[in-house]
């Protein structure tokens, strides 16, 4: 009996789906819960402690306290196929700011701004009120940074929004 957990089956059974984030680099084209056995070893090699252990014990990303450096020791100490080419954009993922920013509560915060080393952050000015972040997304790379610092949980790391 194999000890591996197709979630995308179980997911099936579920009314609502939810998109996990998984460590960088990580090849698109794979079952990535039929490649992984769950070792732990990217979960350890983390130097921020980001990929922690997630449903059916697969590594997740969790940027609630700390971002990814893109060190690549994670993709250095898995033993299974499941990461591809590191000298590419390593995720999809971006920055995405909710309606819960305290910007929309009239409170002057630029906590995210401050945090993002790539300048993707900016609050462009807006007359007689805060001015609300806007995240160019091709300058985001997804690292995270900017969720930790926020006072209000607005600021989520997800697949980019159409």
């Amino acid at each position: 009996m194999s000890n591996r957990v197709n979630l995308s089956r179980r997911n099936l059974f579920n009314r609502r789906t939810t998109h996990v984030n998984r460590p960088p680099w990580v090849k698109e084209d794979i079952e990535f819960t039929d490649l992984c056995s769950r070792c732990d070893k990217c979960i350890q090699a983390c130097e921020t402690q980001i990929i922690i252990k997630g449903s059916g014990g697969f590594p997740e990303i969790s940027f609630n306290s700390d971002e990814c450096t893109f060190c690549k020791q994670c993709v250095e100490a898995c033993p299974e196929p499941i990461f591809g080419n590191t000298n590419v954009r390593p995720w999809l993922i971006v920055a995405q700011v909710d309606e819960s920013c305290l910007v929309n509560q009239g409170v002057m915060c630029q906590s995210c701004k401050d945090a993002c080393d790539y300048g993707a952050i900016k609050f462009p000015p807006a007359l007689g009120k805060p001015a609300f972040p806007s995240i160019t997304i091709e300058d985001c790379t997804g690292c995270g940074a900017c969720v930790a610092p926020c006072p209000n949980d607005s600021i989520k790391i997800e697949m980019p929004k159409n």
